[in-house]
């Protein structure tokens, strides 16, 4: 296993048992409390690149997300995947939080994580004091979203979410070559150069583990039912992030992406505010410090 000292010096290592999650998290720096949450395929080492710039302002928070990395979930979900709902996952980081003496604290997120990232602000309003979602919309635009232009761009969505055991017994037979082609795929230059070799080889060996592969599906086969009904109901009711959100994404991304992300988020957050910058999906570990320079501003606001 990489060592994770030689990506965040100076971090200490903490694990919690939250129901039915194990969490596992990274916890170093100074200041207001910053939760920051990983996307899919990867791990908290993605925020190796931006994390010291980060924690020089704040106090950070960076888990694995509940079935990944080194955290885990339950081995067995129930037949709606609520286990690996977004919900699930947003109440695990409150809970995480509250442990670590934070009952309130900003949040930056990706992928994945910025799915839980959105959902903790609209289940927990209070907890929530601003949000940054790098290169997402919700799930039930992403899903309204979808068509002929951006199907092949988001092949996974569709694959990961087929039950069980189809897409563990596919990705099985090689889940290196599979992690890699998504990560080259995903990224401005489409090959592996943006990913320093430790934060890779950490990918590598955490995605590999038939747990993690596992939990992963029922990630997105939550995406495909639970998560998007949980965003219509709130959608039907009217509910809206209440705290100032900033939406960041990558330019360079062709397929797989939803038209004008602004605008869509602007249904969902009066507050929101944000535009491209020059990179993938990768935005932290592509374009550390445009990332850095879009979200520090934001997240200093007074």
């Amino acid at each position: 296993m990489t060592a994770m000292s030689d990506l965040y010096p100076g971090f200490r290592e903490v694990h919690h048992a939250l129901g039915d999650a194990k969490i596992y998290a990274r916890v170093g720096g100074s200041g207001p409390p910053l939760l920051l949450l990983h996307g899919y395929p990867q791990t908290h080492a993605c925020w190796h690149k931006i994390a010291p710039d980060l924690a020089r302002n704040f106090t950070l928070v960076v888990p694995d997300l509940r079935g990944y990395g080194r955290s885990r979930g339950p081995a067995v979900s129930d037949e709606a995947h609520l286990a690996y709902s977004k919900r699930a996952m947003a109440a695990d980081m409150v809970a995480l939080m509250r442990l670590l003496g934070h009952e309130r604290f900003a949040v930056v997120s990706h992928d994945r994580g910025a799915r839980v990232g959105y959902r903790l602000a609209l289940d927990h309003p209070d907890r929530v004091t601003r949000l940054v979602t790098l290169d997402i919309v919700t799930t039930l635009d992403a899903w309204t979203d979808m068509n002929m232009a951006n199907a092949v761009g988001r092949f996974h969505w569709p694959f990961l979410a087929r039950p069980a055991p189809f897409p563990e017994t596919m990705i099985g037979h090689d889940p290196v070559y599979f992690l890699d082609y998504l990560l080259a795929q995903w990224t401005a230059t489409k090959d592996l150069s943006a990913f320093d070799p430790r934060a890779l080889a950490d990918y590598r060996t955490c995605f590999s583990k038939p747990e993690v592969i596992h939990a992963s599906c029922e990630d997105y086969r939550a995406g495909a039912g639970c998560d998007p009904e949980l965003d219509a109901a709130d959608r039907k009711a009217g509910r809206q992030i209440g705290c100032p959100m900033l939406a960041i994404w990558g330019a360079s991304r062709k397929s797989g992406f939803v038209n004008k992300p602004l605008d869509t988020w602007r249904s969902w957050c009066p507050q929101v505010i944000g535009g491209p910058i020059e990179s993938g999906h990768f935005l932290a570990e592509e374009a550390p410090a445009e990332t850095v320079a879009a979200i520090m501003p934001f997240l200093k606001e007074e």
